[in-house]
């Protein structure tokens, strides 16, 4: 079985693409992982994960999931390789996505960036935004 479940914040935005060959919606993102453990006199360690995610999910993370975000997520591991130009391999591991679940408040899920800010602060969506949050069945997984 090739399961995964991680639970992480998003390193920035989904990056959206389509597939070339069947010009499918693609989100592409980074999530932090910390580890469970700390050696002693170290500071915790954190893995960053590369996530891709197709079609309606794709749809979700671009609509809903933004920098800083905690996300929770399942789905499968996948590797694949590519030899570059200088006839150079590489090999790519992944996780591709089968569900995504908020772990995050409602409060910080709403919190949109302000207009003018290089910083990206951020300041709480009034209380009719909660009205655009999809209900449970209507996620897209």
């Amino acid at each position: 079985m090739n399961k995964s479940i991680l639970l992480g914040r998003l390193t920035k935005a989904p990056e959206i693409k389509f597939s070339q060959a069947n010009n499918k919606k693609v989100a592409t993102f980074t999530l932090a992982v910390n580890r469970k453990y700390v050696k002693q006199g170290e500071e915790r360690q954190t893995d960053f994960i590369n996530i891709v995610a197709w079609d309606k999910l794709a749809d979700f993370a671009e609509k809903y999931l933004k920098t800083g975000l905690q996300i929770c997520l399942s789905g499968r591991i996948q590797t694949r390789n590519y030899t570059d130009n200088n006839n150079q391999k590489h090999y790519i591991t992944e996780i591709i996505a089968e569900k995504i679940d908020f772990a995050d408040s409602i409060k910080k899920i709403t919190e949109v960036p302000t207009e003018n800010s290089a910083e990206q602060q951020t300041t709480i969506a009034d209380e009719s935004n909660l009205d655009n949050l999809p209900d449970g069945d209507d996620f897209p997984f």
